[in-house]
């Protein structure tokens, strides 16, 4: 049976971030039911569609649920549903689809530990609660879309998928949780989940860089990010190449595979900001060399090099996999008559996995169950509300971005979470500078980027290498619920900390590993960043223009988006865990979690056997859409008209009600005719208006807009800033900073942060006197052996640290 097999779940309304979060839910076991109207989900309408008709999206939305039909009036039965179910699970802020009305309050009564979990584009209050919205607007609005393009032209953005998912994703966490929650208080919660800000989770880490360094950020050409370089995809002899180089070591190896020993050895080139100041220079001489072999090939040599490079695969090279098939990451799907392939749910639990696939439900149709579960009992309510995840322990062995935005949800939502780094090897965010100057001002005290994925922490210093430290790690893990790593796949193991080992300690513990490409990859000794993990996962090859290249959309996509399945699948597996006892390992492979955003194409292209279409700023269903300049210098907004009705309120703000009026235009399919002439009309309009003022107006109107941004300018945006979003924090070494919050909240705050990130080693005797119970005396000789310590080793003081290690 699946981990979720006990739940029962109802989803309303329209919205493909509660179709995928209710999804997630069903692919582990959960009986979800699909609510729809008698003309069936919009969504089921949607492109790319196959040949018989179907949504390509709908269906990597839906399989494994059932559809229940209901009118308008079906009130009584849908309240019936929602009455003896666990989790509501609401899209009607997105799009109401003729869903029957409800009264909550009543519903609530009937079912006091009822889980309520609504989405809106905005949320429920703020300057832009009521704007008309899509995935690309609002993506314009998070600072993900200025960034991505050619340098002059306008900046390029993905097809409309992105905000779905990460909405699903965290809507799945919020969910969740609050199960886990109710199973310790007897609550069931409510949770508004606003889609702006769940992008966010994707640009924060831009925002506070720019924010700390100062640096002014622009757009600098396709496959070109700040703030290093290069990170891109390259044309090979045969294919194409995704390169990443970030530190000196990986530019210098990544130099003499070229044969360019000039560029290796060039001081002026050895940190990214360097490079980008001589990117046609450098381009020049790596373009012709990349061209000399295949992708493949140099695949083969940066593996021994140990460089982070990938070949950049077509959707048909994903499906073709035979280890992502293997694995779940491409599952076989049946959509009405027509059968195909899907991305699958990434979670991979080993003890309790995902379904492999399954049937797309067909309008009212009841899918079988596997075996009927019963409900698990839910507790009386407590006298106090109690954060979900309170009396939850987890050790974070995470460094970076991916696994510590996984631990700090968790932190957030009230997990005891304890960070784990070493004097040696500190966590890589605070810094990789070993230099006397940078150790001894303390700077890796001082980065931004580290504090905003570690609040709400508690952190303590061990070395796992002495037998000592890794005594000690075996002691917190005894008692623990969850340990999370981002290491290379042999680092816990070879230190005696592998599962194999801990389930003996703990038979409770969920382990995650979150490697780039999983524990049982052949490619698991792959070195990989977040743009490693998107250029490898089909995305890019469906973005741009038809003409153009692969094209990423992110310096460091994947990043966020392991993180967050990261914790939906620790919040799965703790549900088990609580209900029956047992712990299990968690294989999750990062690059298999940016696969779902290539999800529809995969659907379409393996039942029709099509090359996927590249639209680029252009829209398969929304007629018209693209990013329009402004008055100014590179003031940018991005405009879509995304239902027939709001087409003659675009044309009448242009002042053209003929085209108000033309009956060939009402449909979109009738202005792709004149799809040119109307974008050169809109640009026209635009440009004699600043960015803001043209999005006031065309919101005013009800025309689906929103302004590129930058990520740095969202600290000042009204909207978040009318909702809390953006918290102040006051750390000692940096003092006041802004922090970004969760994307969901149970009332109307956001989560508060209930403690500032740690310094190095803050907690040592907190934890290790105050928990386990070590003395004084023991504490002052862990410090002097450097097993412990609050202090970051110069390069000279590791050196000899490694001298007395192996003597």
């Amino acid at each position: 049976m699946g981990a979720l097999s006990h739940l029962r779940i109802v989803e309303i309304g329209s919205a493909a971030a509660t179709s995928y979060c209710a999804r997630l839910f069903a692919d582990f076991g959960a009986d979800v039911q699909k609510v729809e109207p008698p003309t069936g989900d919009p969504l089921r309408r949607t492109a790319p569609q196959t040949p018989q008709g179907h949504s390509a999206w709908f269906a990597f939305l839906n399989f494994n649920k059932s559809s229940v039909v209901l009118d308008k009036g079906d009130t009584s039965r849908l309240h019936e549903l929602i009455a003896s179910c666990d989790i509501l699970l609401d899209g009607r802020g997105i799009a109401a689809a003729d869903c029957p009305g409800i009264d909550l309050d009543a519903i609530r009564r009937d079912n006091p530990g009822l889980i309520h979990l609504d989405l809106a584009w905005f949320g429920d209050r703020g300057p832009y609660a009521e704007f008309a919205a899509t995935d690309s607007t609002i993506r314009a609005l998070t600072g993900l879309v200025k960034l991505v393009g050619p340098e002059q032209g306008p900046p390029m953005h993905a097809p409309d998928f992105q905000t779905g998912i990460l909405g699903g994703l965290w809507g799945f966490i919020a969910a969740a949780s609050s199960v886990l929650g109710r199973m310790q208080d007897g609550h069931g919660r409510e949770s508004h989940l606003s889609l702006f800000e769940a992008s966010i989770a994707v640009t924060e880490y831009i925002m506070f860089e720019a924010f700390q360094r100062g640096d002014i950020m622009r757009r600098i050409g396709v496959n070109r990010f700040w703030p290093t370089f290069p990170v891109g995809i390259y044309e090979t002899k045969q294919g194409w190449l995704g390169v990443t180089t970030v530190t000196p070591a990986q530019w210098r190896a990544f130099c003499e595979m070229l044969g360019l020993l000039d560029l290796r050895d060039d001081p002026t080139l050895v940190m990214g900001v360097d490079r980008l100041r001589h990117v046609a220079e450098i381009e020049g001489k790596i373009l012709p060399k990349l061209k000399q072999r295949t992708a493949q090939e140099w695949f083969a040599e940066g593996l021994k090099r140990k460089i982070p490079i990938v070949p950049v695969p077509e959707i048909s090279d994903l499906i073709a996999d035979e280890e992502k098939r293997a694995r779940g990451a491409i599952v076989p799907i049946t959509v009405g008559g027509e059968t195909g392939f899907s991305a699958g749910t990434v979670q991979r639990l080993t003890a309790t996995p995902p379904l492999q696939g399954g049937r797309v439900p067909d309008l009212g149709e009841q899918q079988a169950r596997r075996e009927a579960v019963p409900r698990a009992p839910v507790p009386k309510p407590a006298a106090i509300n109690r954060l979900p995840l309170e009396g939850i322990r987890v050790v974070d062995f995470s460094m970076g971005w991916a696994g510590p935005i996984c631990t700090r949800t968790l932190a957030d939502l009230g997990a005891d979470v304890i960070k784990i780094e070493a004097t040696q090897y500190p966590d890589w965010w605070r810094g990789v500078d070993r230099r006397p100057a940078y150790v001894l001002e303390q700077m890796y005290e001082k980065s931004v980027r580290y504090c905003i994925m570690n609040r709400n922490k508690r952190g303590i210093t061990l070395d796992l290498t002495r037998p000592k430290g890794l005594a000690l790690a075996k002691r917190l893990l005894a008692d623990a619920d969850l340990v999370v790593d981002n290491y290379s796949v042999e680092v816990l193991p070879k230190l005696g900390l592998g599962y194999d080992v801990l389930c003996k300690i703990n038979p409770k513990l969920v382990m995650m590993s979150m490697s780039a490409f999983g524990a049982g990859s052949v490619h698991r000794d792959c070195r990989a960043y977040g743009s490693t993990l998107e250029q490898g996962s089909g995305l890019p090859s469906v973005v741009g223009d038809p003409a153009g290249p692969p094209v990423m959309s992110h310096t460091a996509f994947g990043d966020a988006v392991g993180g967050l399945n990261g914790a939906a699948a620790v919040l799965t597996a703790l549900i088990h865990a609580k209900l029956t006892g047992q712990g299990q390992f968690i294989d999750l492979a990062q690059i298999e979690c940016m696969m779902p955003f290539a999800a529809p194409w995969i659907v379409a292209h393996s039942i029709d056997g099509k090359a996927p279409v590249k639209y680029g700023n252009r829209h398969p269903d929304f007629v018209p859409h693209g990013c329009f300049r402004c008055d100014g210098e590179d003031n940018w907004i991005v405009v879509a008209v995304s239902n027939d009705a709001m087409w003659p309120k675009l044309a009448r703000l242009l002042g053209r009600e003929d085209w108000a009026t033309d009956e060939k235009l009402k449909t979109a399919a009738g202005r792709r005719a004149i799809e040119r002439e109307i974008e050169a009309a809109i640009t026209a309009w635009t440009l004699a208006r600043d960015a803001d003022a043209a999005m006031a107006a065309l919101q005013s109107a009800g025309v689906a807009s929103g302004v590129a941004r930058l990520p740095i300018e969202l600290l000042k945006d009204p909207q978040l800033h009318a909702r809390g979003f953006i918290q102040q924090v006051d750390r000692a070494f940096i003092g006041k900073h802004p922090q970004p919050s969760m994307p969901f909240r149970e009332g109307h705050a956001p989560f508060a942060i209930r403690s500032v990130p740690p310094t190095l080693g803050e907690h040592n005797r907190e934890i290790l006197g105050g928990m386990l119970g070590l003395s004084d005396a023991e504490l002052e000789e862990l410090t002097s052996e450097g097993i412990i310590g609050t202090e970051m080793l110069m390069e000279e003081q590791l050196v000899k640290e490694k001298k007395r290690a192996a003597g």
